[in-house]
This record gives structure tokens, sequence and C-alpha cells, in this order.
């Protein structure tokens, strides 16, 4: 078999298919939470720390002030940009607690579908019967 073939085999599997479905869903949704704590979270938080943007906050490394804005600060030198990775920071925080929850319900959801039906007791094969029917006898 050709290796053309076999790639083709490989892409079209369901999994496949499912983990394409599954990383452009994530994508998506990363995005959305993404706005959440930029646009409502973090604002906020900016508010309640001194009403800055929260995600320009930083230490300047090269003598820079902290007076400039982000932006500036980094086109003359470096920073410790730790507002930013806080941001980003509380981003992973809620996406996985997200995804901790619709792994939770879902496993729920698992434990709670009927669970198939216990096979019923086989037939007794016909030799231990005949068996038994011979210790029967003989005890009488």
């Amino acid at each position: 078999m050709g290796m053309m073939q076999e790639f083709k085999e490989f892409a079209v599997k369901g999994n496949v298919v499912d983990l394409a479905v599954a990383v452009i869903i994530g994508g998506a949704f990363g995005r959305i939470v993404d706005s959440v704590v930029q646009d409502l979270i973090m604002p906020l938080v900016g508010r309640l720390l001194g009403g800055l943007d929260f995600s320009s906050y930083y230490l300047p490394l090269n003598n820079q002030g902290t007076q400039l804005p982000l932006a500036e600060a980094k086109k003359l030198g470096a920073v410790f940009a730790y507002g930013n990775f806080l941001t980003i920071l509380l981003n992973f925080i809620i996406l996985a607690f997200i995804i901790f929850l619709m792994v939770r319900l879902i496993n729920r959801a698992k434990k709670r579908e009927p669970e198939a039906p216990a096979e019923t007791a086989l037939a007794t094969p016909e030799d231990i019967l005949l068996l038994r029917e011979i210790r029967d006898s003989l005890k009488k």
C-alpha cells in the first residue's frame, strides 16, 4: 500500500476528524474566554487596583519610567510585563475550569446512562445435568 493511501486512511478515520473539529471549536472557545477576561474581568480588576488597564502593568528594566504606555516602554528597552502575564494566566485558569466542568458533566451523564441488562444465566450444559442426575440417584 502506498504512503498516500495510508495517509488517506489515517486522515479520514473518525477520531482524526473529531480531533480536528475539537481543535477548531477549542480555538473559537479560547477566543471567547480571552474576550471575557480582557474585556470584562480585567477592567474590573484594573479598576480595583488603581483604574489602569491591568494588562499594561509593567516594571521597567531599562530606566524607561513607569508613566509610559507598555508599547512605548517596550520600544525603549526591556520591561517586565507582569500585568499581561497575569491576564493570560487568568485566561488559562478560567478556560481550564470551564473544561473541567464540561468533563465533569460528561462523566456524570455517562454514569446515568442505563447499563446493559445483565446477561441471563447461561443454560447449564447437558453433561452437567446428567452428572447431577447420577449424583442424586446415587444419594437415594
